[in-house]
């Protein structure tokens, strides 16, 4: 079977090397290094196993710049294009989805289209209705960045909208690029595909809101949050996971989905889902004014990424408290490796630790790590468990 994956971010690149183990699967972008560098059998994303299974697995892998091409003799056409919030019109930009999509079926009709990139309620819907007769499905990808190979080899289950052959024949192809041989699988209708998507996102997020805003309540009363959470997640219901503290939920997904489902409840009552988008702000408020109440005359930010493991920063939580330190007139410096350049929205670089260190007053870190023990007395973090 021939199998086309546009994009090649953490969705894509996972995607097609699951699926590159047992058919042959053209990855396609636009951007000509990423391109270069799986050519090369090296990962353009820091991921541990992607890297791996690019230099020492067996995949019937290649990359390609020409869409086109490979569309011609595809079964399947994964779509894992960039969807970005766009605040001006409280939606996601499914452009490039869309216009793969139309590219896609203009040169290969018969072709299976598999959405996976995330997208709003309805979309899918809208799409079959454009292109008649077309067969279009939308399938959740449910992945950590850092962990996104690891995250499709072992999944936690398969969902894809489409209750018929094409949505079985799909998930028997995840389900055989993964190393699992027992994991659920949910055949959907496409609109309620992609509402498990937005829905287990904002999830998530409610759950970080929740924790951070206990983290909050015990800081601003002296209170020890360990002891509570401790306690709290004790009981069975609510248990003891994905429950420590930091400077609000971030990354590529979460902000972007919960407000692309707080729009998709237009005309729809809701309490729930708008707080938890006003909580991420309100947690990134209070973490702003805690570090300003020391009255540091330099902040250093001790790494933008979201994670380790990871050398994404988009929407790292740590930035929105950077933003709101500068908005002050305090001066901030970045402690970043990944950063090639001098500056980084008008604040300085800093590649030597030491220095970085030594001019800091105060230093943010949004999880604990032991380089920083030796000047522990200046560093600020919110951090319970040592661990994302």
């Amino acid at each position: 079977m021939h199998i086309v994956v546009v994009g090649t971010g953490y969705v894509g690149l996972s995607n097609a090397v699951i699926l590159a183990r047992h058919h042959h699967v053209t990855a396609v972008d636009i951007n000509a290094e990423r391109i270069a560098q799986i050519t090369a059998k090296q990962s353009p994303i820091v991921d541990v196993e992607l890297a791996d299974y690019l230099a020492n697995q067996p995949l019937d892998l290649t990359a390609s710049l020409d869409g086109e091409t490979a569309y011609a003799e595809a079964d399947f056409v994964l779509i894992a294009t960039p969807t970005n919030y766009d605040v001006e019109t409280n939606h996601f930009d499914t452009s490039t989805v869309e216009g793969v999509v139309a590219t896609a079926l203009r040169i290969n009709p018969r072709a299976r289209i598999v959405i996976k990139s995330t997208v709003p309620v309805g979309f899918t819907e809208s799409l079959r209705a454009a292109h008649p007769g077309a067969s279009i499905t939308f399938s959740p990808e449910f992945l950590r960045e850092g962990r996104a190979l690891y995250d499709n080899l072992h999944p936690s289950r398969i969902v894809v909208g489409d209750r018929g052959e094409v949505g079985q024949q799909f998930a028997e192809l995840l389900l055989e690029g993964s190393l699992e041989a027992e994991v659920p699988v949910l055949l959907t209708e496409a609109t309620e595909a992609e509402a498990i998507k937005l829905f287990s996102n904002t999830y998530l997020a409610l759950r970080v809101a929740y924790f951070n805003e206990l983290d909050t309540y015990a800081a601003s009363r002296g209170l020890n949050t360990a002891q509570i959470i401790n306690g709290v997640g004790l009981d069975p219901r609510i248990g003891s996971h994905y429950n420590n503290p930091s400077f609000g939920y971030g990354g590529y997904c979460l902000p972007k989905d919960t407000k692309q489902l707080l729009a998709n409840y237009e005309d729809v009552p809701q309490n729930l889902i708008g707080a938890i988008v006003d909580a991420n702000r309100t947690r990134k408020d209070f973490i702003a004014d805690d570090i300003l109440a020391r009255n540091p005359e330099t902040v250093g930010i001790y790494r933008l990424i979201m994670k380790e493991g990871s050398d994404n920063f988009r929407e790292s939580a740590i930035q929105g408290i950077m933003k709101r330190i500068k908005a002050k007139g305090i001066p901030v410096i970045v402690y970043e490796p990944t950063l090639q350049e001098a500056e980084y929205f008008h604040s300085e670089v800093i590649a030597d630790i030491d220095e970085f260190k030594r001019r800091s007053d105060v230093i943010i870190a949004n999880r604990s790590v032991a380089v920083l023990d030796d000047v522990a007395e200046k560093v600020y973090t919110r951090d319970i468990y040592g661990r994302d």
